[in-house]
């Protein structure tokens, strides 16, 4: 993996290479692309993501996206990213790294959507591996936390097969497709992304 641009650019915040994609923060040059991939993709999403707003796929809505995450990017808040298949550029989904805390906790939140038609392709298993030494080596983290629906296999999946130690049970945890929700909570250590640990080293290859 290789980091082509530093974390102060607010222009295009960090770009990351992984194995056949990689991950850049979105512009407003991509929002034919996202928003088609989006439409295209709303009832594969819609189980497992809030209530779209009514504007969403809006060009209007998508510029408050991306003055959103410049903000965060320049506060040490948030690193968004959209998730490209390597060769031909070709956009597959998103990835966010959210809620970023310093002080005693060095964490941060993952989030992450596939476009329908390029699911089950191991195309996010590679995109969270490609991110995670930016979280533990550039970003100097602890730990990354994930949350995903207790009945969203492909997602406990990918998130095992990264790495990712399950923690717990969070009851009603987020509101999602209109109903609150169980979550099951998972978590990587920086101990796991050196090989300190037995649990979580095992997904890290």
């Amino acid at each position: 993996m290789a980091f082509l641009h530093s974390v102060g650019s607010l222009d295009t915040g960090p770009t990351i290479k992984g194995d056949g994609v990689f991950l850049r923060t979105p512009t407003m040059n991509d929002f034919r692309e996202w928003s088609e991939l989006r439409a295209e993709s709303r009832s594969f999403l819609a189980p497992w993501e809030p209530i779209w707003p009514s504007d969403d796929l809006t060009r209007q809505a998508f510029r408050r996206r991306l003055k959103r995450y410049q903000r965060e990017i320049r506060d040490d808040l948030g690193y968004p990213f959209f998730l490209f298949r390597s060769g031909d550029n070709t956009l597959l989904g998103g990835l966010t790294l959210t809620h970023v805390r310093r002080g005693v906790a060095q964490a941060c939140t993952l989030g992450y959507w596939m476009g329908a038609p390029h699911a089950d392709r191991g195309h996010m298993t590679n995109g969270v591996r490609a991110v995670l030494p930016f979280v533990f080596e550039t970003l100097k983290l602890h730990r990354i936390e994930a949350a995903c629906l207790s009945h969203n296999i492909a997602s406990i999946k990918l998130l095992e097969k990264t790495g990712f130690v399950r923690e717990g049970h969070a009851r009603n945890y987020l509101c999602i497709n209109g109903r609150w929700q169980d979550h099951l909570l998972f978590a990587r250590v920086l101990e796991d992304h050196l090989g300190l640990t037995g649990d979580g080293a095992a997904g890290a290859s």
